[in-house]
């Protein structure tokens, strides 16, 4: 007879594990491993047999189980065992099984009572059962006899912890009914790795070879030394049964009728015996499955969330149908359009967070790039003076001018205004390369359809050149606009007057003192080694000083630069580093920090390089061999000018300086403007408006939306995962419904386990009976006159005629001794007692407070003969 409750939950695990398997994953219930532990011939082997149904474990008498046996149930259609030790061999007779566990114990332990921590791996495959693991641990003994070491105790302890202390398992606490419980090594080191009880079912065997006249009543309604869990009591089969070849079946039949027949337990009749167990250790694999439940609903919700969107097109995907080519042309073209406007103008759904995207880097490319560009294009100033020198002299010929003639400045403006066309340019080359990478990145849906994908891309990308020859041809034409009229009326231009007197520091345009331009990180990168290596730290730009702290908090500051003479160069990358660098010196030729000349700042990217030398713009700090501010005392020259050719220079190069600054200002206006219209809302407007009669044009339709093997396979593959995964969804769902969980039974007063821990009553101070707990004779009240006694586990038997028979030595002791401390049982012990005002069945004390106390023995109150 196999396990009933067991074969009732196989098929909704196998449900669970079907549609786990139908999207290729597993489904991890990860079941609880049972563990069974108890002394010795407490009938553990027994126990974990009659759960699983089969007669397969050796049994015997003395230490039997000597290693661990790791039982891995595992379902299958056929049913046989195999051992890890030999693989090729199938077992589908149980009682070779059972040899062959003797022979591999023996084969490492010996044949003389050794034990080894090693454990025999079995694993039994079953249509009966579920994917369990049993663990059969060897029993606690004490002292070592035959081939066993001297420190034996703590041995199988130590091996018994290794397996219970997990927080998966369950720990069936045999204890033998004839056997004090109080003094139970199995109930104590449950509850070391299980203080509260959670996991932890008590079993009491043996129940039908207590003494006559006594039984374990209060112990199995759990009322005596209690348990969260309460104690369910078995009848195992006897040696004599085993041996006779007494099936489980007869062995199941025979407990049945031992519990209705006994007055002791017939009113619980219900709640014990072997399928009793069999209900409560599957009613706890059933709470973990449900347990399991709803991890297993959010994994395959998330997993169904993320597929929503992409299955949305495929939902109602209709391969015969005549006009879906035509649908998902429209469909996908449209969608392009979308996401290429969203890319360009932004949206607040599928925002980027990792990168600059489409719109945010042409933006970077018109406000940080392009106006850096302008600056490094910016004159040298001697060379500047040079030719404003030759352009007067050559101006007044042999003539000597007296007057600063106005060609000159001209001449000097149309070639500064010439130099403009290189930087507009390279910006009109940027912005082109990020709509291509735009279109690119838009394009990556039309995967599906290989054909029409490529020629999107084409015909955008070709439409976008056409715009740039338009674009281009528009910005050299407005620099051939400021070339063709010199305004000298211009708001904004300082004229004659004023360029004779002014200074070109007043040129200098910084932003307002103390105003933060920009923070972030940046490392330091040519610090040596001695002093520490390269390191980053949180830089502070203001208009003033450049900062550096330890941290974002700007508490601890390391060093504050003033931003006066200094300058930015580029700094090649080093051959092993990732970093990209840049450096910032003093122009005469001080040191610009601690012993360093100039210092390297290295950021991860060159868009990060680029937008910090933007900034440093904005401070007033220019690139190398580029002149923005002109100080008094720096006018060294290569030739020879008189005073008054010197003055007319000055005011040339003041009025250059200022319609220069002029064009670039409206040179930074337009060129978005003139991109933006040009090219940029041109391609938006050609891919709403044009792109589809393009495409038409280009190919037949059959072609364009010829779908690729990989996205057929893709699409077959995504609608199957999803209708898995609803139907996962599902079958948890009459999981839910079709089982019940039970909720974990209350606490309860479980002190006496630490008590008896920490108070353990020496062996010689034991009863004999121990069926029952320490200092708790079986209930037989005498004339004794007083208090009345605690009642014992002993609840059929009450006699008020005669008086206490003392306990004496004897045959009746034999199941006593597998305790190898218990000492020989000539001591009577005194019933323990309590004041009138406590209930009977409440301990008032420790119960091995009773026998601990030599001194008030009396003889005339023995205790019965178990």
């Amino acid at each position: 007879m196999g396990n009933r409750g067991m074969e009732e939950l196989i098929p909704l695990v196998n449900k669970l594990q079907d549609a786990f398997s139908s999207i290729g994953q597993s489904c991890h219930l990860d079941l609880p491993q049972i563990a069974v532990v108890g002394g010795q011939s407490a009938g553990k082997s027994s126990v974990l047999e009659n759960f699983v149904g089969r007669d397969f474990l050796p049994r015997g008498s003395g230490i039997v189980t000597r290693r661990p046996l790791i039982l891995q149930l595992i379902y299958s259609k056929t049913e046989y065992a195999e051992f890890l030790h030999c693989k090729s061999k199938k077992f589908t007779d149980f009682d070779e099984v059972r040899q062959e566990i003797e022979a591999e114990t023996d084969r490492v332990t010996g044949t003389n009572k050794g034990i080894s921590p090693v454990p025999i791996n079995l694993r039994v495959y079953s249509p009966h059962v579920l994917n369990l693991t049993l663990i059969d641990l060897p029993g606690i003994t004490k002292v070592p006899v035959g081939d066993q070491p001297p420190d034996i105790e703590y041995q199988i302890k130590d091996m018994i912890l290794q397996f219970i202390s997990r927080e998966s398992s369950l720990i069936l606490a045999v204890t033998p009914a004839n056997m004090d419980l109080a003094n139970s090594d199995a109930l104590k080191l449950a509850k070391e790795v299980d203080p509260q009880g959670l996991r932890t079912i008590g079993v009491i065997t043996k129940l039908d070879l207590m003494d006559e006249g006594t039984d374990a009543r209060d112990i199995l309604e759990n009322k005596l030394l209690p348990l969260r869990r309460g104690y369910i009591g078995v009848v195992n089969r006897s040696q004599k049964d085993i041996e006779g070849k007494k099936d489980i079946r007869a062995a199941l039949a025979a407990e049945r009728k031992f519990f209705l027949s006994h007055p002791a337990y017939r009113h619980m009749a219900d709640r014990m015996g072997t399928p009793h167990l069999q209900k409560t250790l599957n009613q706890q694999l059933t709470n973990h499955i449900r347990e399991s439940l709803p991890t297993l609903r959010s994994k395959l919700q998330s997993q169904l969330l993320s597929l929503e969107k992409e299955v949305e097109e495929y939902k109602n995907f209709r391969p015969d149908d005549p006009t879906r080519k035509t649908k998902a042309l429209l469909q996908m073209v449209q969608q392009f359009g979308v996401d290429f406007e969203k890319r360009i103008e932004g949206s607040g759904d599928q925002v980027d967070t990792l990168e600059l995207s489409g719109g945010a880097r042409i933006n970077r490319i018109f406000h940080e790039r392009f106006p850096f560009e302008l600056v490094k294009m910016e004159f040298d100033e001697k060379d500047l003076r040079r030719e404003i020198s030759y352009a007067i002299k050559n101006i007044h010929g042999v003539r000597t001018g007296l007057f600063t003639p106005d060609l000159a400045f001209e001449a000097i403006v149309k070639k500064q205004v010439v130099k403009l066309k290189e930087p507009c340019l390279k910006c009109v080359d940027l912005v082109i390369q990020e709509l291509i990478n735009t279109v690119r990145q838009c394009t990556s849906k039309l995967s599906s359809y290989p054909r029409l994908r490529e020629e999107t891309e084409r015909i955008v990308t070709t439409y976008i050149r056409e715009r740039e020859g338009r674009t281009k041809d528009q910005i050299l034409l407005l620099i051939d606009i400021e070339q063709s009229y010199i305004n000298t009326n211009h708001e904004d231009f300082i004229g004659f007057a004023n360029a004779q007197q002014r200074s070109t520091q007043l040129n200098k345009k910084r932003a307002i003192p103390n105003q933060v331009i920009r923070r972030g990180w940046l490392t330091i990168n040519n610090i040596s080694l001695m002093k520490g290596g390269s390191k980053e730290y949180w830089f502070v730009l203001t208009a003033e000083s450049l900062s550096w702290y330890k941290d974002e908090e700007e508490k601890e500051k390391k060093y504050m630069l003033p931003l006066d003479n200094l300058k930015i160069r580029d700094v090649e990358k080093g051959f092993m580093s990732n970093k990209h660098v840049f450096a910032i010196f003093n122009t005469e030729q001080r040191n610009v920090y601690k012993d360093l000349r100039q210092i390297e700042l290295a950021c991860d990217s060159q868009e990060d390089v680029d937008s910090w030398k933007a900034s440093f713009l904005r401070a007033g700090v220019y690139p190398e061999k580029d002149q923005a501010e002109n100080e008094d005392g720096v006018q060294e020259n290569t030739f020879s000018m008189d005073p008054q050719l010197e003055r007319q220079v000055e005011t040339i190069r003041n009025l250059v300086d200022s319609y220069v600054a002029i064009i670039n200002k409206s040179i930074r206006d337009l060129m978005p403007k003139t991109i933006m219209h040009l090219m940029i809302n041109n391609t938006k407007a050609f891919i709403h408006h044009e792109l589809l009669a393009y495409l038409y044009s280009s190919a037949d339709q059959g072609s364009l939306m010829e779908e690729s093997a990989d996205q057929a396979q893709r699409r077959d593959d995504m609608l199957r995962m999803y209708h898995a995964l609803k139907e996962a969804l599902s079958i948890i769902g009459d999981i839910s419904t079709s089982t019940v969980s039970t909720p974990v039974p209350p606490p309860v007063d479980d002190t006496w386990l630490q008590s008896t821990s920490s108070h353990s009553p020496t062996p010689q101070r034991r009863p004999v009976s121990s069926g029952h707990p320490p200092g708790r004779p079986p209930a037989v009240r005498g004339p004794t006159p007083g208090p009345p006694l605690i009642p014992m586990p002993v609840g059929s038997v009450a006699s008020f005629a005669a008086p206490p028979i003392p306990s004496r030595p004897g045959p009746q002791s034999v199941f006593a001794n597998n305790d190898p401390f218990s000492a020989p049982p000539q001591i009577p012990s005194r019933p323990a007692r309590i004041p009138p005002g406590i209930p009977p069945g409440v301990p008032s004390r420790r119960p091995p407070a009773a026998p601990s106390r030599p001194t008030i023995i009396r003889p005339a109150e023995p205790s019965l003969l178990d």
